[in-house]
C-alpha cells in the first residue's frame, strides 16, 4: 500500500449539496478499491491563480489516504470523467512527505 495525496477544484457554481455529494463519490470510490482515507480537508472557495474554464474560482478539497498502486489509474479516470471537477492532482508521497503531512495535520488539530 502506498501513500498518496489528492488535491481536486470543484466548479464554484455548484451548490453545497453537490460539493457534498463529489466529495461522498470520490470517497466511496476509494474505499470500493481498497483505499484507507488517512485525513480529508475541505480548503473552501479559493481565487484561482489564472482562469480555468472561464472561471475565476473553485472549491478546494484534499485527500491523504493510502491505496494499492493500481487503483490510481481508475481513480484519476474518474476524475476526468466528472464535469463538477476542474482540475485534480494525484501524488505519491515519500517517507519525508508522509511525515511533514502528519506534522501539518497535527499542527491544524491544535488550532482548532
Amino acid at each position: 500500500m502506498n501513500h498518496y495525496e489528492t488535491v481536486f477544484i470543484l466548479n464554484p457554481v455548484l451548490s453545497e449539496t453537490q460539493i457534498e455529494e463529489t466529495v461522498k463519490k470520490f470517497e466511496d470510490f476509494l474505499k470500493k478499491h481498497g483505499a484507507k482515507m488517512v485525513s480529508k480537508e475541505d480548503w473552501g472557495l479559493k481565487k484561482l491563480a489564472y482562469p480555468i474554464q472561464h472561471k475565476k474560482s473553485g472549491f478546494y478539497h484534499l485527500f491523504e489516504f493510502t491505496a494499492p498502486g493500481e487503483a490510481i489509474g481508475p481513480y484519476e479516470q474518474e476524475f476526468k470523467r466528472d464535469e463538477r471537477i476542474m482540475r485534480f492532482l494525484t501524488v505519491k508521497l515519500d517517507k519525508h512527505a508522509v511525515e511533514w503531512a502528519e506534522k501539518r495535520r497535527n499542527k491544524l488539530k491544535a488550532k482548532a
